[in-house]
C-alpha cells in the first residue's frame, strides 16, 4: 500500500500505542551538507506486541485520536533485550549500600 513507513519503536510505554521513530538523510540547498531528520509517528498497535527497539511497517489510517493516524502493519525484525545489571555486579547490599 502507498504511504507506509517503516521505522524503529522509541517508545512503547502507553497501552495500544507506539511511537515510531523514522530518520531521513537530507542535503541543505544551499550549502549542499547532509544532515539527518528524525520525525516521531504515533501508531495504534491493537496486540501491543512491538516492543522498544524492534523495526516495524506503519500506514496511515482514520484517526484514533488527535495524534494516532497511522496502524502497525507488522513487526519486521524484533529487538535484542537490553541487558540489565544486577546488584551485585554494582557492589551494592540489598538495602542499596554501597559495599
Amino acid at each position: 500500500m502507498a504511504g507506509e513507513l517503516q521505522g524503529i519503536v522509541s517508545s512503547a510505554k502507553r497501552d495500544k500505542t507506539i511511537t515510531v521513530s523514522i530518520a531521513s538523510r537530507e542535503t541543505h540547498p544551499l550549502y549542499r551538507k547532509q544532515y539527518t531528520k528524525t520525525r516521531k509517528y504515533t501508531a495504534h498497535d491493537e496486540k501491543n506486541e512491538a516492543g522498544v527497539g524492534d523495526r516495524v511497517l506503519i500506514e496511515p489510517c482514520r484517526p484514533h485520536s488527535k495524534t494516532k493516524t497511522y496502524n502497525l502493519v507488522k513487526v519486521l525484525e524484533k529487538s535484542h533485550d537490553a541487558v540489565e545489571l544486577k546488584d551485585e555486579v554494582l557492589g551494592k547490599t540489598a538495602e542499596g549500600e554501597e559495599k
